[in-house]
């Protein structure tokens, strides 16, 4: 079993007070178009048992794109619905039918919420886990994450793998089938890289970090240049570029650069919206309405100028592709004052990811940034807090990356 996971990358480097692991990519990625048929043998060589791990709506492209092709290797696949979400009673249940069918490689099939289930259960199980996108929302084919809700759809917490999964398969004509929205979503929850890393991260001095914050802004620039001509032409060149920014290079980021490199305030307002949205939006939607509300509160508590600027050429850039800008874009117009305060307060958790910003955020400016993320850039928001001391992170990012003073922002 171990010799199946020794081609895993990974990286350790060894301290004098730690270890710190990174775990970077899959052990292989195909991509193309009709590449399903090709990738049976290597999902062959893993394991002869799969246990396909899908939704419901999900299973039917399993029955009839990926079955045939798995009989083909002499296979034998069993198939599961992972239910309305990755939660406690979904991988329990997960658990039983591939010990019942005595599975020995776990294969996710969906987006993000079936890909996580089928990582976090072939985890459990110490099982290889082969994931096969079937839209560019999210980069969870390629990460080494987790998230866990619950039933109704809201986030309780994220599980680290000790792995990224042993095998992704991007196949670009199961992509195209997917609804746009779904790939509008992973712009928003891919772009949010940058502008939370480079918070986080941006006063970072080591090699690796510095490399994903670049991978970061590549990534940004390339969603920012490409993503409404992508839009316009499914299946062309611009189209898969997106798609692979969104599924593969996303994932990058957060593989080179850590936990740090992943999620900041922008995912910790999307966990806190889930408590009252449940399945109403989707991930990357939140996600990049979290984006504006990060922002926010950078102008208001930092009096940061370039928080400014980014935040309202994000605004038009989300009014071209579709993204949401405010609370009504979510189906959450009316919400009451109570439900924004449960929203907030749970960003605001004491293991949130919003306590990696480099300055402290109060329950009520949470709250305030979130109901104005599409003011207009005014400076008397500087007059209610303290101004900036110092550069910020991502303003520090800059100077030591750009020395020629490239402007931060490309013009979308």
């Amino acid at each position: 079993m171990s010799n199946k996971f020794s081609t895993q990358p990974s990286l350790s480097t060894q301290t004098s007070s730690s270890l710190f692991t990174l775990t970077v990519a899959p052990a292989k990625v195909i991509r193309g178009s009709g590449v399903l048929q090709a990738a049976a043998a290597e999902i062959a060589l893993l394991g002869s048992r799969p246990l396909i791990v899908a939704g419901e709506r999900t299973l039917a492209i399993s029955q009839e794109n990926l079955l045939p092709i798995l009989e083909t290797q002499q296979l034998h696949p069993a198939e599961a619905s992972y239910g309305a979400d990755c939660c406690e009673a979904s991988l329990k249940s997960l658990r039983k039918a591939a010990k019942e069918h005595k599975a020995d490689v776990i294969i996710g099939v969906g987006g993000g919420k079936a890909l996580d289930t089928a990582k976090l259960v072939a985890q459990q199980l110490q099982l290889p886990v082969v994931t096969i996108p079937t839209s560019a929302a999210t980069c969870a084919a390629w990460s080494a994450l987790s998230n866990v809700y619950s039933e109704d759809g809201a986030f309780l917490y994220d599980v680290a793998l000790s792995r990224c999964p042993d095998l992704l398969i991007l196949d670009y004509d199961l992509i195209k089938t997917a609804p746009q929205r779904t790939l509008v979503a992973g712009i928003g929850d891919a772009i949010a890289k940058w502008y939370e890393a480079s918070v986080s991260s941006g006063h970072l001095q080591d090699t690796l970090t510095i490399a994903a914050l670049q991978q970061a802004r590549v990534l940004r620039d390339i969603l920012l240049q490409k993503s409404a001509a992508a839009l316009k032409e499914p299946g062309s060149e611009v189209w898969r570029e997106v798609v692979d920014a969104t599924v593969l290079l996303a994932g990058v980021v957060g593989g080179l650069g850590g936990a740090q490199c992943r999620t900041v305030a922008a995912h910790a307002v999307h966990n806190g919206l889930t408590h009252i949205s449940g399945h109403g939006s989707i991930h990357g939607e939140k996600v990049a309405f979290g984006i504006l509300v990060q922002l926010r509160l950078e102008e208001m508590l930092q009096n940061n100028q370039l928080a400014a600027s980014s935040r309202q050429q994000l605004l038009k850039f989300y009014a071209e592709i579709g993204l949401p800008q405010k609370l009504s874009d979510l189906g959450l117009g009316n919400i009451t004052l109570g439900e924004l305060q449960t929203a907030a307060e749970i960003a605001l958790a004491p293991n949130s990811d919003i306590h990696r910003l480099p300055f402290k955020v109060a329950l009520e400016q949470l709250m305030a940034a979130m109901v104005s993320t599409t003011a207009p850039i005014d400076s008397r928001d500087s007059t209610a807090v303290a101004s900036t001391e110092g550069t910020s992170p991502r303003r520090s990012l800059m100077n030591r990356v750009s020395p020629k003073g490239m402007s931060d922002e490309v013009e979308a």
